[in-house]
């Protein structure tokens, strides 16, 4: 039990170091470890919804599965308890804090889920779901706090970023999916390309948010010049 919590859980911490350490100026730690334990309670409440679609047997359309029944429920609920939690919390006052307090709560969920699969399943499978379903958690993740770091940074465009933060994550997850459940035989031809899409739309918005005031201005009248 205990290889099988270090498997489950080194990946997480590793990925949750790597956002972390990008912060400019560090988020309070017990303000993190409180959004990744709220992310990680979030996956009894999913697992039971899910589970009930299963058992009514609505989850037959491989698209409905991807993307209704699992990348639905998993952004919304992350970016719900974002909202509640975090979003007007005095903290949240840089546009990178989004990015550490949505990867916090991904990672928190990635956790339980993680674990409870390779309790299921064999500690055999923990290298493999490191490179995909946990990584990609913390992906989603970034990306869902880019926007919301933009709605809070942005009051003008407040609406449409908060709408950008559930949209292009669930979006992404659902199709992260789709791969998964659809194309069983050669999935991996199609998802290692996707994850590579992922990691560099993901990195480029954590070196947009992390940006200083200054270096943003400069960067928005290079951009203009060269328009």
């Amino acid at each position: 039990m205990i290889a099988i919590l270090s498997a489950g859980i080194a990946p997480i911490v590793a990925l949750m170091s790597f956002i972390y350490l990008k912060d400019r100026i560090t988020e309070p730690i017990p303000l993190i470890i409180r959004m990744f334990i709220l992310g990680a309670l979030l996956v009894f409440p999913i697992m039971f919804i899910q589970y009930a679609f299963a058992a009514e047997g609505i989850n037959s359309n491989r698209i409905i599965e991807s993307f209704f029944q699992i990348a639905f429920f998993e952004e919304f609920f992350k970016w719900f308890i974002f909202m509640f939690a975090i979003y007007h919390h005095p903290e949240f006052n840089d546009h990178y804090d989004g990015i550490v307090y949505a990867g916090s709560i991904s990672m928190g969920f990635a956790s339980v889920e993680n674990v409870l699969y390779l309790v299921t399943n064999g500690i055999e499978y923990a290298f493999l779901r490191a490179f995909f379903p946990v990584s990609s958690h913390a992906l989603f993740g970034i990306i869902m706090g880019y926007y919301f770091g933009k709605a809070k940074m942005n009051e003008q465009k407040q609406k449409l970023n908060l709408g950008l933060a559930f949209i292009i994550p669930f979006t992404l997850h659902g199709i992260y999916n789709y791969i998964l459940t659809s194309l069983v035989s050669y999935w991996m031809y199609f998802l290692i390309p996707f994850m590579v899409v992922l990691w560099v739309i993901a990195l480029h918005r954590m070196k947009i948010a992390n940006k200083t005031p200054l270096q943003m201005e400069h960067h928005k009248q290079v951009i203009q010049k060269v328009r």
